[in-house]
């Protein structure tokens, strides 16, 4: 693999990854206002209702962008650009028809789900309907995001998740402020604060796709140059394509699926299993406090996987196992080097940084809850770009089995947690870290065994994680002498999550986590290599 090769992959990676910190912050500071707008009541039904919405969003769409990006990126590398249009084309009625369908499902069943699945979490109705609308137009934009990562640019995908989300954040604390104000007297109060939320996440898909159709205008005199130089004759058919899209789909579609009813499960049993008149409330802490801050890292393993799968496909269609290697290697230790200083941090300052972040609410459960179950960030990274390193080399059907198997452990294990045990809340956080653990560990197995390939562990894990731990120690002690000192809890959980990072940074390269050779590798990698030899680090 060419050295311009290399430093795009990880540039195009970096982009989406930098894309979806800046959308998980803002959806962090978003969701503060929102969720002391609503209440933890309305964060609960707004979390179940979600939970419904990814599942429909998968079953109808969720895998376009990437059976795109697959198919098209495979025709593109071959410089069969008649083709890549075809597939384009059929993807979009695809996206049109499944994304309708599943729309106007939850629409008119929301009543439905609510009377027979969700009977304590009174006005859930209400936020799925909007959510239902929503579904059809995050279809279409799926769609449009795999065309432009088939192309290996990532920059068209990122802009629109960057104004998808500002957008979404002000529609959301606008109308969840005014359906709570003008539903003061409703039973189902906290349903319609929870459908302002998600009126917030209607606006912000439209704005994005209004973006990348307005990207596409302008690109397409570059597709249409590409066809009419295209030499190769094209005689493909829309039905062998359409069939080629749902071999593709089909597979994404099960694992994700799999994936996504863990969470579902997990709140349908909670609220037919749980004791007491607090369910709902409780699992708006649960969804809020602990599932928003723990996927803030992982967004950043699900962007390195969107841009390995094109270059994977490309590298795989070549024959090029050299390359595959390379770049699962890359992609790994970036999200490993990151995920654990995320995970151990959430674990020693989660209850300041829940304070700081809902200090209307109750922090200290949510705290708990972040220090019993981060390490599903370390988890989650890996079996996200395992998972895209299978889908990536043409074994489809394995992340579909894998997530399958944990699946069934993950239903059995909560079952029994939430029937027997007085766990509560915490069973939610021992299902939400034991399932990405399964996976990782099946696609691991996996990925060596079909490639014959072995992660180099010492740079990947054992560093990253001692530097983490101690890392995390350091911060947590800071945090208590600064509190102890000035009595100000953000200042405080500010002062150490700065040292944090500085600690973490200095551990890494003093220990050899990071070399000179694998500073190209890494986001902003050069910068830090100046840095760290000014410091004498390196």
């Amino acid at each position: 693999m060419s050295e311009n090769r290399k430093t795009n992959f990880i540039r195009q990676g970096t982009i989406l990854a930098m894309a979806s910190i800046i959308v998980r912050m803002i959806g962090i500071v978003y969701r503060i206002p929102v969720a002391n707008i609503i209440g933890d009541e309305g964060n609960g039904i707004y979390g179940a209702a979600y939970e419904i919405y990814n599942l429909a969003l998968i079953l109808s769409s969720y895998s376009l962008p990437l059976a795109v990006s697959k198919l098209l990126s495979a025709q593109l590398a071959k410089g069969c650009y008649r083709t890549g249009k075809k597939i384009f084309n059929a993807a979009l009625i695809f996206s049109c028809i499944s994304g309708g369908l599943m729309a106007l499902l939850i629409f008119f069943g929301a009543g439905f789900i609510e009377e027979h699945f969700y009977s304590n979490f009174t006005g859930i109705a209400v936020p799925l309907k909007v959510l239902a609308v929503t579904i059809f137009v995050v279809a279409l934009l799926g769609t449009l995001r795999g065309f432009f990562q088939a192309r290996k640019t990532m920059i068209p995908t990122a802009i629109s998740q960057v104004l998808e989300q500002i957008v979404n954040a002000a529609g959301s604390i606008f109308f969840a402020w005014s359906f709570i104000r003008g539903h003061a007297d409703s039973e189902i109060a906290a349903g319609w604060g929870a459908a302002g939320s998600t009126m917030g996440t209607l606006l912000g898909a439209a704005t994005g796709l209004f973006f990348l159709v307005f990207v596409y205008i302008i690109y397409h005199p570059i597709v249409k140059k590409q066809i009419q130089h295209n030499r190769s004759i094209d005689d493909t058919t829309y039905l062998e394509i359409y069939k080629m899209l749902i071999a593709t789909i089909i597979p994404v579609i099960l694992g994700q699926t799999v994936y996504q009813l863990s969470g579902v499960i997990d709140s349908m049993m909670f609220s037919g299993l749980a004791v007491g008149d607090n369910v709902s409330t409780l699992y708006g802490v649960y969804s809020t406090k602990y599932k928003l801050l723990v996927n803030v890292p992982i967004a950043i393993a699900s962007a390195m996987a969107s841009s390995l799968i094109p270059t994977l496909v490309a590298a795989f269609t070549k024959g090029d196992k050299k390359g595959m290697k390379q770049k699962i290697s890359v992609s790994i230790k970036v999200n490993m080097i990151v995920a654990f200083p995320c995970a151990f941090g959430l674990t020693f300052l989660g209850g300041p940084i829940v304070r700081m972040l809902f200090p209307s609410s109750d922090y200290k459960l949510g705290g708990w809850l972040l220090a019993a179950g981060s390490t599903a960030v370390i988890f989650y990274a890996l079996s996200t770009v395992t998972n895209a390193a299978l889908q990536g080399i043409n074994l489809m059907r394995m992340p579909v089995k894998h997530a399958a198997i944990s699946l069934g452990i993950h239903v059995v294990l909560v079952f029994i947690l939430l029937r027997f045990t007085k766990l509560g809340i915490y069973t939610l956080v021992i299902g939400n870290v034991t399932y990405p653990l399964v996976v990782c560990i099946l696609n691991s197995i996996c990925v060596k065994r079909r490639l014959h390939y072995r992660q180099e562990y010492k740079t990947t894990f054992i560093i990253p994680a001692v530097s983490s731990a101690v890392m995390g120690a350091c911060a947590y002690l800071i945090y208590r002498l600064g509190y102890a000192a000035i009595h100000s809890n953000t200042v405080s959980c500010l002062i150490a999550v700065i040292a944090a990072v500085i600690i973490y940074f200095v551990l890494i390269l003093l220990l050899g986590g990071l070399k000179e050779s694998d500073l190209p590798d890494f986001p902003m990698g050069m910068r830090i290599g100046r840095v760290a030899k000014k410091l004498h680090l390196m």
